[in-house]
């Protein structure tokens, strides 16, 4: 069984991987001899039957544009621009309601580069094209290629003269060599400027920002809050069929195990209830020692772990629906048992408790995956152990109550069908969860399949079908009769269905403000009634800063992220305040830089961080380099109050809902700004 479980474990993961990977493009390159010293990279495609990619330049708000980036060049400098042998076959496009040029069947791109130095020269970087048919689309995936001075064509004839290194742009057409917008950057941060070239942007404001009173972190919430999620997970791992009928029988145990004292019985069962939360707290440590502190902090914005979850959470679904039973080896429980039965002491009751673990893993085992999943995704290095610490005490509380007052056991519940139903109703949460995870990576890498909307609708499938289970509407195989409801089948199926009505609003724009931590932003969704969500004016940090200096306002930058489940929860319940958002629009440039968006910079950009040297490669990158450099801080949501030069003119705030607070802080920063103003007006 549990080689058919693992097997299952591969098959959903690599069936989720396929399914984001696959891409109906191949891709093949080479260095062509132009003359003059120029070779020319050649980039063809081969595009599968009723598939097509789109031109170098399409409309605004269209797909993805076909694109090439150069991660690493040497010995040769850069000719003119990215372009196709031929023109582009354009059509209107039904989708996104514009004319768009796309290539069928195969397509030719090429780059011409001038080289320098023959020996030293090196050429690598990737290219991308989004794939799409009548019916989806495949995300634009990296084809990466390499070249080196042995690739170069041997008719190549380099002449003496090699020239410097300022790259050549030869037509002077607008280069598509970037991936996205216009506003990325491929400057050095440590030399980036105002246009008035006196005062750089990137210079660090720590000490600045300290002055004031920086904001504090927002760690201490989300342990607290992981801790709260860990012991009501534990709280429902009772309520499972693995667990609840464990109580009454090892309860039992005890006491007959020692007859003549009771505070023997009761002495054991404490150190049993302690047993559980050791053994759980080193689970969570040893995740912790595995991954690493800056492994864990990667999760909440790595799109390979969070489809990876996305995956093991489907898993654990199908497994409370009834697909399957999770079961770990026989010969696991079978040694745990024989081994307290050969110990003697606290050990013994250390392998008992441990055989309790194995034997309750297939219900406990996929709500402490969820809640190792939820506590890694925090980025805090202890996070996985609070969250065993809350599970364990839960779980543990019942066996020590249950030893100290015995008689209660007679007025516990017995088990049956209802145990089952627990675990579907928790099939059911578990599968609308893994839709975050998906969310979280399709929104970083800008694939737009799961839009606001479309995630409403599924979630609102997923809570329409639970509260018909609830009715006895929906039954599976697995499922005992149910001839009449309680009351409590009967409130929990009203929630349920009331909860799926609440979020139907939300697909014209409501901005649901409970679920806004799980839901994508409502700037991915496609038709919005709504007008009182607050939209950054630029999602660019020069250029933003740029335009404050003209029109002599301060600025607000916003470190946010996609999977930052903070972030969207301040979205929604503070800046829509009516008083917020016109300090937002009105007194303020507001500028949000998603620390985890994957868009590709034009140039990887070289920075020496910590004595060492890493490149920025995608925005994301670049954003989450300039909170640290100039900031000193890598949380989020994470906000700082600048003048048009970079500096700070107040505090830095974190993560609060507090609206007055949040109110304050704006003001704060607005009257230091008038301040400025009015002592550079004096001199």
């Amino acid at each position: 069984m549990a080689k058919k479980i693992f097997f299952l474990i591969f098959l959903v993961t690599a069936f989720a991987s396929k399914i984001f990977a696959q891409d109906p493009v191949s891709w093949s390159f080479k260095l062509v001899d132009k003359g003059n010293s120029e070779v020319e990279l050649t980039a063809t495609a081969t595009i599968q039957k009723n598939w097509h990619i789109y031109d170098i330049k399409v409309p605004q708000d269209g797909p993805n544009p076909t694109t090439l980036s150069i991660d690493a060049i040497q010995g040769a400098t850069k000719v003119g621009s990215f372009r196709a042998t031929r023109a582009a076959h354009k059509e209107f496009d039904p989708v996104f309601e514009m004319e768009i040029g796309f290539f069928a069947n195969s397509a030719t791109f090429v780059q011409r580069f001038k080289v320098t130095d023959k020996a030293k020269f090196k050429l690598e970087g990737d290219v991308r094209a989004q794939a799409c048919d009548d019916q989806a689309c495949m995300p634009p995936i990296p084809i990466d290629f390499k070249f080196s001075s042995k690739d170069l064509p041997a008719t190549l004839v380099v002449a003496d003269d090699k020239g410097d290194d300022t790259a050549a742009e030869g037509d002077g057409e607008s280069d598509s060599i970037a991936t996205t917008t216009d506003s990325v950057a491929a400057v050095a941060p440590a030399a980036t400027t105002s246009t008035d070239g006196n005062t750089d942007l990137w210079t660090p404001v720590i000490e600045e920002l300290r002055e004031y009173g920086a904001a504090g972190s927002v760690e201490n919430r989300s342990l607290l809050m992981i801790f709260v999620l860990g012991f009501g997970g534990g709280l429902v791992a009772l309520l499972t069929p693995c667990v609840w009928p464990m109580i009454p029988m090892t309860v039992s145990f005890f006491l007959k195990r020692n007859k003549k004292s009771r505070a023997k019985a009761i002495k054991d069962a404490l150190t049993y209830g302690f047993s559980i939360i050791v053994i759980y707290v080193l689970l969570g440590l040893v995740i912790t020692g595995i991954f690493g502190a800056s492994a864990l902090n990667d999760l909440s914005t790595s799109a390979l772990f969070n489809l990876i979850f996305f995956a093991i959470l489907v898993l654990f679904a199908a497994s409370f629906l009834g697909a399957f039973e999770l079961v770990l080896p026989s010969s696991w429980t079978n040694k745990m048992d024989s081994k307290a039965d050969s110990t003697t002491g606290i050990l013994s009751i250390f392998f008992m408790a441990f055989t309790l673990v194995l034997v309750s893993f297939s219900c406990t085992g996929p709500i402490i995956g969820t809640l190792l999943v939820e506590a890694a995704s925090t980025g805090a290095i202890i996070a996985p152990a609070t969250g065993m610490f809350g599970f364990a005490i839960a779980l543990s509380i019942p066996f020590s109550l249950f030893a100290i007052f015995p008689s209660w056991l007679e007025s516990m519940p017995k088990s049956g069908g209802w145990l089952n139903s627990v675990k579907v109703v928790l099939g059911f949460l578990e599968l609308a969860l893994a839709l975050k995870f998906l969310s979280v990576a399709d929104m970083a890498y800008g694939w737009r399949i799961l839009d606001r909307e479309v995630f409403l609708v599924l979630w609102i499938i997923i809570f329409a079908l639970l509260g018909l289970y609830l009715l006895g509407k929906l039954k599976f195989s697995h499922d005992s009769d149910l001839k009449s409801i309680s009351v409590t089948r009967l409130f929990l199926a009203m929630i349920s269905l009331s909860f799926a009505l609440y979020m139907v609003p939300g697909l014209w724009g409501a901005p649901l403000k409970s679920i806004s931590a799980f839901a994508p932003p409502s700037t991915t969704q496609d038709f919005n009634l709504y007008d009182g969500a607050v939209h950054a004016k630029f999602d660019n940090y020069e250029a933003g800063m740029e335009y404050a200096r003209q029109n002599n306002k301060p600025v607000l930058v916003d470190f946010s992220g996609f999977g930052c489940v903070n972030c969207r929860k301040m979205e929604a319940s503070v800046w829509i305040d009516p008083r917020v958002k016109t300090y937002l629009e009105q007194d303020y440039v507001l500028i949000t830089l998603m620390v985890d968006d994957k868009t590709k910079l034009a140039e990887p950009i070289e920075v020496t961080e910590n004595g060492k040297t890493s490149k920025l490669k995608t925005l994301g990158d670049k954003w989450s380099y300039l909170q640290r450099h100039k900031f000193g801080t890598n949380s989020q949501p994470y906000y700082v109050t600048l003048d048009h030069k970079g500096n700070p003119i107040g505090p830095s705030y974190a993560y609060d809902e507090d609206v007055d607070k949040y109110i304050k802080f704006l003001k704060t920063g607005l009257s230091n700004f008038g301040k400025e103003e009015a002592e550079a007006t004096a001199e």
